[in-house]
Formats: C-alpha cells, sequence, structure tokens
C-alpha cells in the first residue's frame, strides 16, 4: 500500500510539472504576441498564468488532456475502493451461480419447480431491494430474473410447448402495459420539451411545501380517476420537476403522487388496471364502485398527507419552492401541443370503451397523431428537432421501461406456475373473514404484482359466491389498488416513480411506507364505517348515462 502511495505522488507530482509548462508556454507566447500593439497587456499576463494554472489544475474525479489515464484511474480507485460492498456482490454473484447450478439439475427442478421458482424470485428480490449496497442496476437483475423463472418453468412444465403457449399468453399482456408505458412517457416528454406544463404549473402559485403537499396529491388524485394511475403518475412526475429543484422533499412528492395516483385510481373502474379488471368481468359496476369507494379512497390519501405534514420535511425547515419554469419560455404552439397531449391522454379511455380495444391503442393513436402534428408544425425548422418525437424517444427513461418488463415476466412465470394460485388458497383455508382475505391481500400486493393476484382472486370466488358490488368485491377493489403504496416496488405507478427519479427501495421503505400503511387501514375502517350507512346520490349524477350502466 506505501508503494501504491508513493506512486500516485509521483504521478501527482509529474502530472503538475506537465501542467505548469503548458502554463507557462501559453503564457509567454499570449504576451510575446501582444507586446508590440499593447504593451500594458504585459503587466496583465503574470495573473493571466495564474489563473490559466488553475483553471488547467485537474480536480478530483477529473482528468486533464496531458494527464495520464492510468494515474488517475488509480487515484480514482484507492478513493473509491470499498471491501464490504465487493464482499456483498461476490456473495450476490456465488448465491446466484448456485441457484443456476442448481438449475442446472433438471431432474430436482421438475420435481421441486416451486421451491426452485421461491428462490430465484427471493434472490432476484433482494437484487432489487439492495440495489444501491450492490451496484448492480435494477433493470439487468429484473431481466435476467425473469428469464431465468421462465426457464425454470419450462422444465418443470409437462411439456415445452405448455411452457411456450404461457409465456406466450403472459407476453402479450406485458408488452401491452409496455407499449402502453412508453407511448405515455413519449407524450408526456413531448408535451414537456414544449414547456406545456407552464400552463399547468403557473397556475399553482403556492410555493409553501406543506400546502404544495395537499394540491400535488389531491390534483394527482382526481387526475388519476379520470386517466389511469401509471399515466398520472409519469405526467405529475414530470410536472414537479419543474416545480421543485431535486431534493429530498420533491423526492416526498413524488411518493405523495404515487400514494394519490393509487387512492386516485382505485374509486373509477378506469383509474386502475386491477378496478377495469373487475369492472370487465361484471364483479363490480360503475356506479356503485364510485359511491362505495370515493370516502375511503380520499381517506386513505388525507390521513398520509396529514401525516407527512408534520415531518422535518415539509413543516418548518423546508424553505418555499422556487418556480423552475419562471425564467423559461413556452416553446412555439407549446399551448397547441399540451392540449392535444393530454387531450390524447384523456381520450385513451373513450377509445377502449368506443372500440373495444385495448387501451394501448388508444395510446399509440394519441402518439401518432402527436408524431405528425410536430413534424407539420416544425416542418424546416431544423433548430427545434429537439421538440419533435424521435428525439423525444431518446430521452424517454428506457430503463425504467425494462425494469417494468422484467418484473412483470417474472411474476406472471409465478402464476403460470400455479404459485399464487396456492397463495390464494392458502389465504382461504386460513382467513375465513372476506374482509381481513381483502385486506390482506391488499398488504401482500405491496409485494408482489396486483395484477395476478386479482385474477388468481377472481378464478377463486365466482358471483355465486359473493354476487356484483358485494362488500368482498369492492373491497378487493380498493385493497388491491392502494395496498400497493406500502412498498415503492408494490404499484405500477411506484415502479414508475422509482425509475424516474432513482429512488432506491429503502428510502421509501423508511420514509413513506409507514405514512402509507396508516391511510390503507383507515381507508378500510372508513369503508366498513360508510357501508352501513344509508348513502344517496342526487337524481342527477344517477342519470348520467356513462354511471347509470353496469
Amino acid at each position: 500500500m506505501a508503494s501504491l502511495s508513493g506512486l500516485s505522488h509521483l504521478g501527482s507530482r509529474s502530472l503538475r510539472n506537465r501542467v505548469l509548462a503548458r502554463a507557462e508556454d501559453k503564457a509567454r507566447g499570449s504576451t510575446s504576441s501582444s507586446s508590440s500593439s499593447f504593451p500594458s497587456q504585459q503587466q496583465r499576463a503574470q495573473p493571466n498564468s495564474e489563473n490559466q494554472l488553475e483553471e488547467l489544475t485537474p480536480k478530483s474525479g477529473s482528468c486533464d488532456p496531458l494527464c495520464s489515464l492510468d494515474e488517475t484511474s488509480s487515484r480514482d480507485f484507492v478513493a473509491a475502493y470499498q471491501p464490504k460492498t465487493d464482499f456483498l456482490k461476490a456473495l450476490a454473484i456465488i448465491a446466484a451461480i448456485t441457484t443456476g447450478a442448481v438449475a442446472i439439475n433438471q431432474s430436482w427442478v421438475a420435481a421441486n419447480q416451486d421451491v426452485a421458482m421461491a428462490l430465484l424470485f427471493g434472490i432476484g428480490y433482494a437484487g432489487i431491494i439492495f440495489e444501491e449496497s450492490l451496484a448492480f442496476n435494477k433493470s439487468g437483475v429484473g431481466l435476467l430474473m425473469a428469464v431465468s423463472l421462465w426457464v425454470v418453468r419450462s422444465i418443470g412444465a409437462p411439456s415445452t410447448e405448455i411452457a411456450v403457449s404461457e409465456l406466450t399468453h403472459a407476453s402479450a399482456e406485458v408488452s401491452e402495459i409496455v407499449f402502453f408505458l412508453f407511448g405515455a412517457m413519449t407524450i408526456v416528454e413531448i408535451v414537456d420539451a414544449h414547456q406545456g406544463f407552464k400552463l399547468v404549473t403557473d397556475n399553482i402559485t403556492t410555493r409553501k411545501p406543506r400546502t404544495l403537499l395537499w394540491v400535488v396529491g389531491f390534483v394527482t388524485f382526481f387526475l388519476s380517476s379520470i386517466l389511469d394511475n401509471l399515466t398520472s403518475t409519469i405526467v405529475m412526475v414530470s410536472l414537479l420537476r419543474k416545480l421543485v429543484p431535486p431534493s429530498e422533499f420533491r423526492k416526498l412528492l413524488g411518493a405523495v403522487v404515487v400514494i394519490a395516483a393509487n387512492a386516485g385510481g382505485a374509486w373509477t373502474p378506469i383509474g386502475d388496471v386491477t378496478t377495469t379488471m373487475l369492472w370487465i368481468h361484471g364483479q363490480i359496476s360503475t356506479l356503485p364502485t364510485m359511491k362505495g369507494l370515493f370516502v375511503p379512497a380520499a381517506v386513505s390519501l388525507a390521513v398520509p398527507l396529514a401525516l407527512m405534514s408534520l415531518t422535518s420535511e415539509v413543516n418548518g425547515k423546508g424553505q418555499d419552492s422556487p418556480n423552475l419554469l419562471a425564467s423559461e419560455q413556452m416553446a412555439p404552439r407549446g399551448q397547441l401541443i399540451f392540449s392535444v397531449g393530454i387531450g390524447a391522454l384523456i381520450f385513451v379511455p373513450v377509445f377502449k370503451a368506443l372500440t373495444g380495444l385495448p387501451p394501448y391503442m388508444g395510446m399509440l393513436l394519441g402518439l401518432g397523431v402527436l408524431w405528425i402534428l410536430t413534424d407539420a408544425i416544425h416542418y424546416g425548422e431544423s433548430e427545434r428537432q429537439k421538440l419533435k418525437v424521435p428525439q423525444a424517444l431518446s430521452r424517454i427513461d428506457t430503463q425504467g421501461a425494462l425494469f417494468f418488463l422484467g418484473i412483470l415476466l417474472s411474476v406472471s412465470s409465478l402464476e403460470a406456475a400455479g404459485i399464487l394460485r396456492e397463495l390464494a388458497n392458502f389465504l382461504d383455508a386460513h382467513i375465513p373473514n372476506a374482509e381481513l382475505i381483502a385486506s390482506t391481500i391488499g398488504v401482500v400486493s405491496a409485494i408482489i404484482d396486483n395484477v395476478p393476484l386479482v385474477a388468481a382472486t377472481m378464478g377463486m370466488y365466482d358471483l355465486t359466491s359473493y354476487p356484483q358490488d358485494s362488500e368482498f368485491w369492492q373491497l378487493i377493489a380498493y385493497c388491491a389498488g392502494t395496498g400497493g403504496s406500502m412498498l415503492v416496488i408494490g404499484s405500477a405507478a411506484g415502479v414508475a416513480f422509482m425509475g424516474m427519479e432513482k429512488v432506491d427501495f429503502f428510502w421509501y421503505l423508511r420514509k413513506v411506507s409507514g405514512f402509507a400503511f396508516a391511510g390503507y387501514a383507515a381507508g378500510i375502517a372508513a369503508y366498513l364505517a360508510v357501508h352501513n350507512l344509508p348513502i344517496s346520490l342526487p337524481t342527477t349524477l344517477a342519470e348520467v348515462p356513462f354511471l347509470s350502466g353496469s
């Protein structure tokens, strides 16, 4: 270690000598060239050379064009070397290799498929949770986990053809969500490039942290009831980037967006994929769902907001947030792009209702319209290429979408193997109370994706056991929608927020999970209380065609 330090010192001295020589030569040349016509500049040559020396001297972690990359790399390696982290990485790699070696033993996997898949899922899940400690990108871990789980499934399935059929079905469902995500992110990015969100942020005049917390929460809540929670999260997190500079408070606001998006999506049939599933299959209908779940959903948001308002990041210690868009100008036709972009997002559920096609088709339709529009209005404007769709595609969070792909494919493998169905049967056998089953499913949905859990629940209980709009199905819609807020990876909104703001699992667990759980429990209590009270809606609301239909 001493010899390494000596070499580093010697390299630094040699580097400084070369920088000094370069600065002196440059100062000498500058002085001689200007001495004949401007003698007074000679007196400033010495200070200039000192300034040039300061500019040319490499700072920590950087390298001057004349310096040796090996010397800089050595210094960086010595400064960044972390034996503990390397040891954890080594353990993770050894565990992955061991699991892979076991998976190669096809006879063991065929006889113990559930154990092998649970082991693989546990290791992959740990890799995602400890991403910061292991320095493994969660997208790569998610993709490796997905492929490994499907390899085990192909070995344990009755035949390879069955596994391929299951994978094809799962890929179709997952691709719909990924295409939807790509379309929504691109539309939001185009609107953002045109500074279209100034129309919204300029109307949010408050910069007080506590007030901003509530405003962002309830704007997201109602936006998510019209759009889906994933799109609402993408839109609102993009807005937050314009309202608040990078800080702990902005992360907290992003977490509020996740809670509010999940809560807002739970009380309308089109606000969350799980409520849409229950609506399409006839377990719930429009008006009773909105009437029965609005108050619990609002309570599940209001309680975390009230508790967060008491934290140091919001109450007293945080300064007023500046408006980052105050000095920015909206791009030409920014209002038009904003109107078309948001209109395209809102039109998605309308498109689905009119055509019966999946929502991602409506999202791709909106993206196509916006693509043609931006090409037309910016035709011949070479300096505004960044405002067009091709440039927007290069700026969207592809890494986050691939992480989402890996997670969904992994969960679909567990569903194909019947592991999730076994979990639902276990709950049914040990928790006979319907309210407790629904509440437990909500808690489990914070760990495992709520879509297959709800799908398994729909397969376990038919409409003869629990009729349409019964307390059980409404609680399933509420719990599966809001339970995912308790962990950052428990919902599509949380995964999107995690990717966009680079939030790690433990930060969310430490800062937000307790508040989300308090809101979740308060919402269940509010539902049970309201369910036994006579509540009637205005006659005019009941006569709305969209609401009165089942």
